[in-house]
């Protein structure tokens, strides 16, 4: 299959309540296709709740045909439980983007936060306006995690950009 230009990346914020997701096209200029958030009914079995997100997601990647997907790598807080049904989602969006031949990307928050505003340890409220800014946006993206999914998605294609411009330096 030729490749397409521009490229188009899914951001994904995993968890097991909400999963955020954001679709963009373009690197340093890249544009909005699509975001919002995937919710699984509080109460239900774990199993259950996986079941819904990676239906979902497999339908996003159907839908969006990426050519890439950037995840957010597993971050442990205080919250071990919390960590543990994080992971629980990765592996859903792992699992979905390789049955698929999505090629995979994986930034820490503290990457992704450099990508975005420039500091490793900018807070939401910076990232999220950021995500605005760049993406030309009226107002920030809501909720929360479907904005974090566009950093996500942003980082990655600014990433790929340098990658490429510094492969091209190599050549």
């Amino acid at each position: 299959m030729p490749e397409r230009t521009p490229r188009v990346t899914i951001g994904i914020d995993p968890g097991t309540a909400l999963l955020g997701y954001g679709v963009v096209e373009g690197d340093d200029d890249a544009r909005v296709v699509a975001y919002g958030v995937i919710e699984t009914e509080a109460g239900r079995a774990m199993p259950d709740r996986l079941v819904t997100l990676y239906d979902a997601i497999s339908v996003l990647l159907a839908e969006h045909e990426p050519d890439e997907l950037a995840v957010e790598q597993l971050f442990f807080a205080r919250n071990v439980t919390t960590a543990i049904a994080v992971g629980q989602a990765r592996g859903v969006v792992l699992l979905a983007a390789a049955q698929q031949g999505i090629p995979v990307a994986e930034y820490s928050p503290s990457e992704i936060k450099n990508a975005i505003v420039g500091y490793g340890k900018a807070d939401k409220r910076q990232m999220q306006e950021m995500v605005r800014i760049l993406l030309g946006l009226p107002d920030v993206p809501q909720p929360d995690d479907a904005a974090d999914a566009l950093a996500i998605a942003l980082c990655h294609a600014q990433t790929r950009q340098f990658t490429a411009h510094l492969d091209r330096a190599d050549s």
